[in-house]
């Protein structure tokens, strides 16, 4: 099998390195990939969003499957016109990823599926702002109601805070969606969907606060760990049961069948799981952890969903053990990132390391040297035994990498560790979750 991977981040890099362990993989393609994907497979120099030139790379490439990691071109239509030129691909259409694209269309879909979500409100006038932000508090929860990159909302108990980014949104000509604040510890599920087939992949929990203790601005995502040791196999057929297959039934029904990679992203409160978000794609950096762990051929899964066979193909079988992302970022991210700096020590993640390093925002210059390119840098992936020993793997590995003004967060996992998280049984104060656009 010939694979096409559309993307260029940590989680493209993820995916091809999971791709080369399936023995029925002969050959990988990723466009426009980075330097570290690079050593694994050949790279092309193709715009992701470029429909027609996704298309004639696939067909120049042979390929038997082609698979969008990011949510643009998903939401563009990329996977439409794929699909159009008779290639097999993993991701949905632009119909069918408006699930993240607007978040009004999914808050419509939910409300028809009878899933729980947050109380919301859209704002699409300043003049509005005041009267819909009294609505809601003591804690808001302010979001672009398009794409953001994992950034575009705050979360705050201060009103002139949650007005400000209100109207920030606004004068850019953003909707402003407001909810209601969901209380309890966030999952994150991702499911393979095949019209109503929906196969759950382990549930990990992302860190979207720049800083230690959840402080600070939320980001793309500075970490993430799986499995989840205080959420239960109960807990979350639950979610499958309850939130994911009634998404993907009301989404056929409307005649936008989902196919690809759904990812809910939940807080596990007292009354159950609430829906914080959905992406119609794999999450980044929580990718990077499942696919560590997974030992079935990811080739055949992907190609299952992508050719409406899903339901022919076995569960996804996991190695025993934990892993977890810890990302390395650029000076000043997630402002706009110092690009440009020479990495030492980032050497090449073997696919079988205990803390292997993948890419993000990398390049190579002309004289060979490594150096940033974007403000998510590097991740280090450890796997060990248990979360202890993954994140001891992780944090090692990652102490060793050297890039000037860089940071990253030196808790990732470690509530978990500490067993300081457990899913609700009673109604409590805000718990500080970080809710992702």
């Amino acid at each position: 099998m010939r694979v096409l991977v559309i993307g260029s981040g940590a989680r493209e890099h993820a995916l091809v390195l999971a791709l080369r362990r399936d023995p029925v993989v002969s050959a990988i393609v990723a466009a426009p990939g980075n330097a570290g994907i690079a050593q694994h497979a050949t790279t092309r120099p193709v715009d992701p969003c470029a429909a027609e030139a996704v298309v004639a790379l696939a067909t120049e490439s042979a390929a038997d499957l082609v698979v969008i990691g990011p949510e643009v071109p998903l939401v563009l239509g990329v996977a439409d016109a794929v699909r159009a030129a008779g290639f097999a691909c993993f991701g949905p259409s632009a119909a069918a990823a408006r699930i993240e694209g607007s978040k009004a269309f999914a808050k419509d879909v939910m409300a028809a599926a009878g899933v729980r979500t947050a109380h919301s409100e859209i704002v699409d006038t300043p003049a509005d702002l005041d009267a819909a932000l009294s609505r809601f508090g003591p804690t808001w929860v302010v979001k672009d109601d398009g794409l953001a990159a994992g950034k575009g909302v705050v979360v705050t108990a201060d009103r002139s805070a949650a007005r400000d980014h209100g109207a920030e949104l606004l004068e850019q000509g953003h909707p402003v969606l407001l909810e209601s604040f969901l209380d309890g510890p966030e999952v994150s599920l991702f499911c393979l969907v095949d019209g109503e087939t929906v196969v759950p992949l382990l549930p990990a929990q992302d860190h979207k606060r720049v800083g230690d203790g959840d402080t600070g601005p939320n980001t793309g995502g500075m970490g993430a760990y799986t499995p989840l040791p205080w959420l239960s196999d109960e807990a979350v057929t639950a979610i499958v049961d309850d939130v994911v297959k009634p998404v993907a039934a009301e989404l056929v029904r409307r005649g936008s069948a989902f196919s690809g990679l759904l990812y809910a992203g939940l807080a596990m409160g007292v009354a159950g799981p609430a829906v914080v978000e959905f992406n119609c794609r794999f999450g980044d950096p929580e990718t990077q952890a499942v696919l560590a762990l997974l030992e079935s051929p990811l080739a055949e899964l992907l190609n299952a969903t992508a050719t409406g066979t899903l339901a022919q193909v076995e569960p996804p079988r996991w190695r025993d053990g934990a892993a977890i992302t810890v990302v390395l970022a650029a000076e000043n991210y997630p402002g706009r990132p110092r690009v440009g700096d020479v990495i030492t020590g980032a050497g090449e993640g073997a696919v079988d390391d205990s803390a292997a390093v993948l890419h993000a925002g990398t390049a190579q210059r002309e004289d060979g040297a490594l150096v940033s390119a974007g403000g998510r840098v590097l991740n280090v992936v450890g796997v060990g035994a248990d979360l202890a020993e993954a994140r001891a793997h992780a944090y090692e590995r990652i102490a060793s990498i050297k890039l000037p003004g860089s940071h990253y967060r030196t808790d990732i996992g470690l509530a978990a560790v500490e067993d300081r998280i457990a899913v609700l049984t009673r109604p409590s104060a805000n718990s500080g979750q970080t809710q992702e656009p």
